[in-house]
């Protein structure tokens, strides 16, 4: 059975889930190439065999743009599951940009549609 982990939750920087299919594993959190921490396995209490994993995240990784936490298994050195992050002002730019983009769009569409409905005569 492969490695496989869930996001539970992601609330005040700490993330939270479930991992299933492992056997002795660490799960390192990766930021830009760098081990950022280590989770902490326990037990699942609810579901055997599983493990509860829960790690805080440093506030080194909050920050302007897109930061991506990679959460990775010692053992596979697979990445079991990402954390990505979107912040800042460089972002809002981003967002009022597509925004823009879309109405424009929008636009054209309905331009469009109207001449169409008016050339077949439906309404």
């Amino acid at each position: 059975m492969a490695e496989n982990l869930v996001c539970t939750t992601l609330q005040g920087g700490r993330y939270e889930g479930i991992l299933t299919g492992a056997a002795q594993t660490e799960i390192e959190a990766l930021h830009r190439g760098k081990i950022i921490g280590i989770a902490q396995l326990a037990p699942h209490p609810e579901e055997e065999g599983a493990v509860a994993v829960s790690l805080d995240l440093p506030i080194e990784v909050v920050s302007d743009g897109v930061q991506v936490v990679g959460l990775r298994s010692t053992a596979s050195g697979d990445v079991l599951d990402r954390v990505t992050l979107m912040a800042g002002s460089a972002l809002d730019e981003d967002i009022r940009g597509e925004i823009a983009l879309l109405r424009d769009e929008l636009e054209m569409l309905k331009r469009a549609f109207r001449r169409h409905c008016a050339e077949t005569g439906q309404d």
